[in-house]
């Protein structure tokens, strides 16, 4: 699943680490989603989009409409 974590990150000039702390994930995690190798739970999907102020659909796009997208 695509996402634009890293960019929201970067925009508030956080560390993956500093990212992971407002959290409560391990450094790792953050790394593993803004790669796309880890996709999260709906639990902290929803941390994220808060702690963002933004809507989930906003931070994660569903391979659904990756494909769509794409084509």
């Amino acid at each position: 699943m695509k996402n634009q974590l890293k960019t929201l990150r970067e925009d508030r000039g956080w560390t993956q680490g500093a990212l992971a702390d407002r959290l409560g994930v391990s450094r790792q995690t953050v790394n593993a989603l803004e790669t796309g190798r880890y996709d999260p739970a709906l639990p902290l999907a929803f941390r994220i989009a808060r702690l963002f102020g933004q809507p989930i659909e906003s931070i994660f796009t569903p391979p659904e409409e990756q494909d769509v997208a794409e084509s």
